[in-house]
């Protein structure tokens, strides 16, 4: 800061150096929009493996083409995406893409419903729903051993997997303590829904005033009324009946000493006794043998003999198949015995509750693997941030891919891909065309190209033919997809490897996980698409399956644009986008010859930087690149008007197409 001396000594001021450096942005961030098993809708959500995508979207799913495309993304050489789900939600029921839930009631099997559980998430503050029949298989438990049970509650939500007659638990969470008493710091609403990645809860009914300290929901398994003061253990053993729905299986419990017991934990030895010899009782079915060997016996409450306390049962998960809704019960008989189940306040419940009514949408259509997702939904509405409008939430992508806009009708899929060559131009962003499945031949490749000219943009490129690669949901059989995902990840391996200025093309240039092209065009087949902007795939011996075209969807030579190759468009995004995002501060400065100077240092920094990576074309930067930022470009006027121009101009590389060699016979010299 300035400085104001005001007594005779050394002062110190440190002076700006006015270096304000431009920073290159990612060229290679790929979007993705299409349909999934599960996944929050119309939400970008990042992934930077395949990994993340198993995790949020449930990995590749036959009905869904993007999954596909997202897998040959990251196996070709793309480190980062955002994903966006859309859904038919609109369909009329029961075919509507809907979220799984369950009602849970405060007493077993009915009574008040107190809390709704759905399938979904929060982002942002906001509740997103997760609609697919991939919540069908979640599960809630509910349990009581908390720190005030009569209170307080315990709520784990679990996602299973049914491996034919075996339950596989694929992740869990678990929220303690918590309690439906309002402006509390551990409130379930709250504390689930801004924590939960599996579901959200809502109350099912008004919160009791005063609040009531039984207003929460049952809790699953077998609860044991509360426990009596005994006088004394018996001597001599008791029996206990156990039934978990096979009828009742007796089991005797040798008590041992008739000593009277001190705590409620010295009767727990007892009740698991019971169970274990219940587990032993010929009379059990082998398959329920083992919820009883894996049952645990918890005691809820104060250990104290208060008459505060219950035993709280639930069965083992090994059974297979294991069904949730089995109830445990047990009475026992004769003095002092401790009841878990009788007419004295014990709960005898579902062991689980299963979030049902989840669903994908419309059913495939016949002899297809894909739902039909209206046009509405993937163009979405930029007001509310839904379909291509979700990646708003995204501060930058740079190729965007929309696999399944081939499964609409012809005409809608013009109409969505011309809204995405708009909304991708303001973006700065490329859009990589699909071609539909039934075009498969040279001829019907042309034909589509006539009957989308309108589709001519310079932020887009198409690819032919499609590719097909290995499905291991179909037997390992080869599947046919569109190249927009398998591409994108090239872009992206190119980008690391040699910069966005190269094309992604050529021998180099081989695509991963590809079985083989749906078409294997010849050199003259291929010079009839070239010429039209249609980049080629091709396949040659050594090289295999190759990208052999680097072209956009405005690149018809009859066009002549400046635009005609993918990395000279490319390259300009790029150097759009990081002088958009690196000028701005220069807003609001003082306009003038000082403000000047220090937009051509630092832009110029950055132009020279890219020449020295060999971005441009030139041996030296004044044949490379100029910035220009002065009295000239910016007159008075523009001052006044509280305007700067800058212009920048670079020497783009563009790709050597054709190699064309020249030989000839020369005549043998004789030495003179």
């Amino acid at each position: 800061m300035p400085v104001h001396p005001t007594y005779p000594g050394v002062y110190i001021e440190e002076i700006p150096s006015g270096v304000r450096p431009v920073t290159a942005v990612a060229t290679s961030i790929a979007a993705f929009v299409g349909s999934f098993r599960k996944g929050l809708l119309n939400e970008a959500v990042q992934l930077l493996s395949a990994a993340d995508f198993e995790r949020e979207y449930g990995g590749l799913d036959r009905n869904s083409e993007t999954s596909y495309a997202i897998q040959q993304f990251f196996l070709n050489g793309g480190t980062e995406a955002w994903v966006v789900r859309v859904a038919d939600t609109g369909a009329p029921p029961p075919d509507n893409a809907r979220s799984a839930t369950v009602t849970l009631t405060q007493d077993p099997g009915g009574g008040t419903a107190i809390l709704d559980v759905t399938a979904g998430r929060r982002i942002r503050g906001d509740s997103a729903e997760n609609p697919g029949a991939w919540g069908n298989f979640l599960r809630a438990d509910v349990d009581y051993d908390t720190a005030d049970p009569l209170i307080q509650f315990n709520l784990t939500v679990s996602e299973v997997r049914i491996d034919g007659d075996r339950t596989v638990v694929l992740q869990s969470e678990t929220f303690r303590n918590l309690t439906l008493e309002p402006d509390t710091v551990n409130n379930a609403i709250e504390v689930v829904n801004q924590g939960s990645r599996l579901v959200q809860i809502a109350l099912a009914s008004p919160v009791p005033v005063p609040f009531v300290a039984d207003f929460r929901p049952a809790a699953g398994g077998t609860l044991g009324d509360l426990l009596p003061i005994p006088a004394a253990i018996p001597a001599n053993g008791s029996v206990f009946n156990v039934d978990i729905g096979g009828g009742a299986i007796a089991g005797t419990i040798d008590y041992g000493t008739a000593a009277a017991p001190t705590t409620y934990a010295a009767l727990l030895p007892f009740v698991q006794d019971a169970i274990r010899r219940a587990a032993d009782d010929v009379s059990v079915p082998n398959n329920l043998k083992p919820l009883l060997n894996g049952a645990t016996v918890r005691l809820v409450g104060n250990s104290t003999l208060n008459n505060t306390s219950r035993f709280h049962v639930q069965l083992g998960r090994a059974a297979r198949p294991f069904d949730p809704t089995l109830q445990i019960v047990m009475t026992g008989a004769g003095a002092n015995t401790i009841n878990l189940s009788n007419a004295n306040g014990a709960l005898e419940n579902a062991q689980q509750f299963a979030l049902t009514d989840g669903h994908d949408g419309p059913p495939a259509a016949a002899g297809t693997n894909f739902r039909p997702i209206p046009l509405a939904f993937f163009q979405g509405l930029a007001a509310t941030r839904t379909g291509i409008f979700a990646l708003e939430d995204v501060d930058l992508f740079n190729i965007l891919s929309i696999p399944e806009a081939t499964f609409l009708l012809a005409d809608q899929s013009q109409t969505l891909y011309a809204s995405v060559e708009a909304y991708v131009e303001s973006r700065r962003a490329m859009v990589i065309v699909d071609i539909p499945e039934a075009v498969r031949r040279l001829d019907q490749m042309h034909t589509w190209l006539t009957e989308n000219e309108s589709l001519r943009h310079p932020n887009a490129a198409v690819y032919f033919p499609r590719t097909n690669v290995i499905d291991p949901l179909n037997g390992n059989r080869p599947r046919s997809i569109g190249a927009s995902g398998t591409v994108g990840g090239l872009w992206a391996r190119t980008d690391s490897q040699r910069g966005v200025w190269k094309a992604p093309a050529g021998t180099d240039a081989r695509l991963r996980n590809v079985e083989s092209l749906g078409y294997l065009l010849t050199d003259q087949e291929n010079g009839t698409l070239n010429p039209l902007g249609v980049n080629c795939l091709r396949n040659f011996p050594v090289y295999s399956n190759i990208c052999w075209g680097a072209r956009t969807l405005e690149g018809a030579d009859v066009i002549a644009s400046d635009w005609k190759y993918v990395p000279v468009r490319r390259t300009t995004l790029f150097i759009e986008e990081s002088l958009y995002r690196g000028t701005k501060w220069v807003v609001f400065e003082p306009n003038d010859e000082p403000l000047w100077a220090q937009i051509r240092l630092n832009v110029g920094a950055f132009m020279h930087d890219l020449f020295r990576k060999g971005a441009f074309q030139g041996t030296t930067p004044r044949e490379a690149y100029f910035v220009k930022c002065d009295g000239e470009t910016t007159t008075q006027t523009d001052i006044d008007l509280g305007i700067v121009n800058i212009e920048v101009g670079f020497a783009p590389l563009k790709p050597a197409e054709f190699v064309i060699l020249k030989i000839q016979q020369i005549a043998r010299q004789t030495a003179e």
